[in-house]
Order: structure tokens, then C-alpha cells, then sequence
């Protein structure tokens, strides 16, 4: 390979990308890579959908770029209607962003704005979970628990209180599931309490969780309680549907599988799906109006609202409605999870199977029994990508218990899979465990 300008998190190399079109990516080496983690969980209806290319291609003829300051545009008034459409009511109104960090940032600044402007200003603590990632940008880190991601930025903001998330599946107690979840959901109420209710601002939380926790869904007993426990103390919920949201579970939001009714909502990922560089806010309307009357959200991007991103969005969201792709996600998801679930049977090194929809996850033990993680110095959760990637299946992968041990892998493929294909990614993991476990000496 030629030398490289670029650098990112390492000095990893890899082909260089020649196209792409559904479910696969061709490199200029001539190989063709499964996408099986839709990139960063990202690529939700494919690569190369030629609906959304022509939406990008009619708006580059009209216009790319006008300053919300300056002109209003038709993609972005469309896409706010149109995500309004899709969520609880009275979650109707949108600001745009660029990505993931920004939309959370953007939930947390204007729960901030609202509070004081609501005369709630001693509120400024916003609780979140531990393990979890929320963005990259400094209040995001904030809120993140994960120390890899965290530590060495952590003079640069004020630490946020964390509660456990639910990792009911580590658990070796004598409780129900459904006390489980009751049980860490009562977390969030001790911590309110311990902080200060009148200092609380809100609770962010992932519906179902992602890179950091691996897919995690919480028994379905806590995502009422969370909710209740948020309503009683005054406390704004915030849901982090960056990766769950726009269809990936089955439902256009994760949170719609618990019937809640988050306050604020982040999404981005799959909302431009690759197309384009886009995410959002979705805020309560009276919230928005009591913003609006103090004088304004003192907070916005550049290239937020931009028509070229918002075509690309609302077109993104018509290919979901056209091939019915959240339907697809849950049945996909069906079948993708009971493979994950053979799999399992077949290597006693994976110690869960979790996840969603077509947001779905494994995670590595050496040993079932107790849960322990396997050996840090064995470092699956880079070996195991590499040997699928000799494979030419891309998968996802962190270490799953606060980026200090532990391995999970994200197997989360665009919600257009055919179970053909599904199968084709189970077929390729299979042999990729069996290549790990020789390679590591594990139990097959």
C-alpha cells in the first residue's frame, strides 16, 4: 500500500473500498466483503439504493446547501413531518445535526435550556448508565461510561453520575426476570435520591443497547419503572436511539417495543444511512415552545438542516415504508438470532446471545458457569473481527465490561438481508469460531 496523509484511531490498514451495492462491498483487491454490521451499525437499507441516489442526485440539481438563517428548504420541512409521522405524539418537533455525538449533545443542552428557562435551574445533572457510549464530543463523553473512550478527556468535562446498566445476564441470583429488571430500574431511583432530586436533569439511556454493552435489552419489566421513576421525581428522559432507531429493532424507535414515551430523543446512523451525514433531535412541542419563549435555543451546526442530508433522509425513510424493511428486520432478526443461538450450542465460549431486530450481539466467556471473560491477552475482540475479515465478513466489536475485558461482537447486517444471506453470515461466523477456538486452544 501506498503511504497514507489520513489517520484515524491506529495505524491499521485496510483495501481500498471500489463499490458497493446491497448488503456487500467490493475492495480494489478484488475482494467482496459482507457488510455484517451495516458499517458502524449504519447502512440500514444497503449500500447503493438507487431510489435515494436519484433523491440525491434531483436536490444537487436544485440546490446543496442554504443556511437555515437564511432560507427555509423543502427536504428538511419534509423529513421533520415526516420523522413527526413516525413518533409518539406530541414528539413533533425536529432539530437536524450531522451525526451521533451531536444529537445526543443536542438532547442534553436543550433539556439544560429548557430547565432553566422553566425555572428549574438548580437541575443540571444528567445520569446515564455504566457501561455505555453516547458520542465522542466532550458532553457526550460525559455521559458515556466507558474508559477506554473516557479517561484521558476526563479533566476537560464535569463526570456524570452512572447507575449499572441492567446486565441481568451476569446475574446469579435467585429473582425473576422480571425482578431484575425492577431491580436495576430501583437504581436509577436510589441515585436521584443520593444526588439530589431537585439537581437531576434527566436519564439517558440506550433502549437497546450498543457498542459499548453489545445489544443489551433489559427485562421488560424495567422500561416502565425507568420511565415512572423519571416521571415522579420530574426527571426528562432522554432515549439514545442513535443505533436502535429508524427500524433496526422492528419498530421505527426501540422504545416503541415498551410503549415508552421518551422526552427527548437522539437518532442519527441509520436515519441517513450512509448516504449522507445526518442525525437529530426530536424534542416534546410545549418544551420546544418554552425554549423558543426565553429567547431561543442558544446552540446549532452548520450543516444542520441541510437539503442535500435531508433528501438523502426522507428517502432513506420512503425505501423503509416501500420494501417494508422493519418488518424484515423482525423476521431476519428471528432467524439471525436462533442461528446465533446454534452457535452458541456449538461453542461453549460464547457465553449470551442478545439483541433486537437486526441489532444483534454475542459476547465471549471462558466460562458459562461464572461468566468470567476469556484471557485479556487473548484480545478477541480484535483477533476474532480479523479472522472473519479473512473471511470477507465484517463484523463489530468492543470489549464489553467497560472497555477494560471482555469481548463482544455486533452482528447487525442492513435490514434489506434475505435469510439466504443471513445464513451465509451464520455459515462464515461458524467457521471463523472454529479457525478462534484452534487458534486460542478453546472448546469446541
Amino acid at each position: 500500500m501506498k503511504a497514507s496523509n489520513l489517520f484515524y484511531q491506529s495505524r491499521a490498514r485496510r483495501p481500498e473500498v471500489d463499490r458497493a451495492e446491497g448488503i456487500y462491498i467490493w475492495g480494489k483487491n478484488g475482494q467482496r466483503y459482507i457488510d455484517g454490521s451495516s458499517g458502524a451499525m449504519v447502512s440500514n437499507i444497503g449500500h447503493s439504493n438507487p431510489n435515494v441516489l436519484a433523491a440525491m442526485k434531483a436536490q444537487m440539481d436544485s440546490a446543496t446547501f442554504a443556511y437555515r438563517l437564511h432560507f427555509e428548504n423543502a427536504p428538511a420541512e419534509d423529513l421533520a413531518t415526516a420523522i413527526a409521522d413516525r413518533t409518539p405524539a406530541g414528539l413533533d418537533k425536529v432539530f437536524f445535526v450531522s451525526g451521533g455525538s451531536e444529537a445526543v449533545e443536542s438532547c442534553v443542552k436543550f433539556a439544560r435550556q429548557w430547565a432553566v428557562a422553566d425555572g428549574q435551574a438548580s437541575r443540571w445533572k444528567v445520569i446515564s448508565r455504566f457501561p455505555s457510549y453516547h458520542g465522542s464530543t466532550l458532553g457526550a463523553l460525559a455521559i458515556t461510561g466507558y474508559g477506554p473512550l473516557t479517561n484521558a478527556f476526563a479533566p476537560l468535562f464535569k463526570e456524570m453520575p452512572k447507575i449499572p446498566a441492567p446486565t441481568c445476564y451476569l446475574d446469579r441470583d435467585n429473582l425473576s426476570d422480571h425482578d431484575r429488571g425492577l431491580k436495576y430500574a430501583e437504581m436509577l431511583r436510589d441515585e436521584i435520591i443520593a444526588q439530589g432530586p431537585d439537581t437531576v436533569l434527566a436519564f439517558a439511556m440506550e433502549p437497546v443497547g450498543g457498542a459499548s454493552i453489545g445489544a443489551l435489552v433489559a427485562p421488560d419489566s424495567y422500561y416502565g419503572r425507568v420511565r415512572e421513576i423519571c416521571d415522579e421525581f420530574g426527571v426528562l428522559l432522554i432515549m439514545d436511539e442513535v443505533m436502535s432507531g429508524v427500524g433496526r429493532t422492528g419498530t421505527f424507535l426501540a422504545s416503541e417495543h415498551w410503549n415508552i414515551r421518551p422526552d427527548l430523543v437522539a437518532l442519527s446512523k441509520g436515519f441517513g444511512a450512509g448516504y449522507a451525514p445526518l442525525g437529530a433531535m426530536i424534542a416534546d412541542k410545549a418544551m420546544v415552545e418554552t425554549v423558543l419563549d426565553s429567547g431561543g435555543f442558544a446552540h446549532g451546526h452548520t450543516y444542520a438542516g441541510n437539503p442535500l442530508a435531508c433528501s438523502a433522509g426522507l428517502a432513506v425513510l420512503n425505501e423503509i415504508d416501500r420494501l417494508d424493511l422493519m418488518t424484515n428486520a423482525r423476521i431476519m432478526g428471528e432467524i439471525l438470532m436462533a442461528g446465533l443461538m446454534d452457535l452458541m450450542a456449538r461453542h461453549p465460549f460464547i457465553g449470551d446471545v442478545r439483541g433486537k431486530g437486526l441489532l444483534t450481539a454475542f459476547e465471549m466467556v471462558s466460562d458459562r458457569d461464572t461468566m468470567s471473560p476469556l484471557p485479556k491477552d487473548l484480545n478477541a475482540y480484535e483477533r476474532f473481527v480479523e479472522i472473519c475479515y479473512e473471511r470477507n465478513l465484517i463484523t463489530y466489536s468492543r470489549r464489553t465490561r467497560g472497555g477494560v475485558e471482555g469481548d463482544h461482537f455486533l452482528i447487525c447486517p442492513p435490514l434489506i438481508a434475505t435469510e439466504a444471506q443471513i445464513n451465509e453470515i451464520l455459515n462464515i461466523l461458524d467457521d471463523s469460531l472454529r479457525d478462534f477456538a484452534r487458534e486460542c486452544a478453546l472448546e469446541v
